[in-house]
């Protein structure tokens, strides 16, 4: 899972983001509406945990605009703003899908996220992205900030594997089941192999990282 959060106070923003990456969720973090609805445009949230009263483009014109999109992410508004008909409004006038109050409880938090992402599955998108990578599942095309990449089949199976992860950790026996067969060694070194490759192509070493005890994962 994925979350973007939307929120101006930074050690807010911070303790958040912390706390929901100790419960093995991805997460990014946006310090105003309009960096909030770029970020959406670029990469596919499952949920954004919106602050109402953010600057430059407040929460209410994010939660306006996203709306309009073919599969926008689950919102979650976090806010200040507890009055019924602050509620309300959120929900039914912005089309918000969850509506939390300040201060709150974090296990709360996380359950609503999880929840959330748990409403109406995604339909697989054609197109992946992320930091600067396009994944193209039709056409099997890859690009790095624009620039071509040739990957064999097996390299191309697992950058979807880990961009269909959103940031989350994907575990090195998913990979060796998904993408290579059973009678592979679970201990082989195909996996490691295969993503020391695939950083040498796609030209950014940092970009794949490796989690002890949990997989590989995107940063960025």
């Amino acid at each position: 899972m994925r979350v973007l959060v939307a929120e101006d106070h930074q050690v807010l923003a911070r303790t958040i983001a912390t706390g929901l990456r100790r419960q093995s969720i991805a997460v990014d973090i946006a310090a105003s509406g309009d960096k909030a609805e770029r970020m959406c445009l670029l990469t596919d949230y499952d949920v954004l945990v919106l602050d109402r009263d953010l600057p430059v483009m407040t929460g209410d014109e994010v939660c306006r605009k996203l709306r309009d999109l073919v599969d926008p992410p689950r919102i979650l508004m976090l806010t200040s703003a507890g009055a019924l008909e602050d509620k309300v409004d959120g929900l039914e006038r912005l089309g918000a899908d969850d509506y939390l109050t300040k201060p709150f409880d974090f296990a709360e938090l996380v359950a609503r996220i999880r929840a959330l992402s748990r409403r109406v599955p995604r339909a697989p998108a054609d197109v992946l992205r992320h930091a600067g990578l396009t994944l193209d599942r039709i056409r099997r095309e890859v690009t790095a900030r624009g620039r071509p990449v040739e990957l064999t089949p097996k390299e191309f199976a697992v950058l979807q594997l880990l961009m269909e992860a959103r940031g989350g950790a994907v575990p090195h026996d998913e990979l060796v089941r998904s993408v290579w067969d059973e009678n592979l060694d679970p201990r082989t070194t195909a996996v490691r192999a295969a993503i020391s490759r695939l950083r040498g192509k796609l030209g950014a070493s940092h970009l794949i990282l490796a989690d002890t005890g949990q997989g590989y994962r995107l940063c960025g």
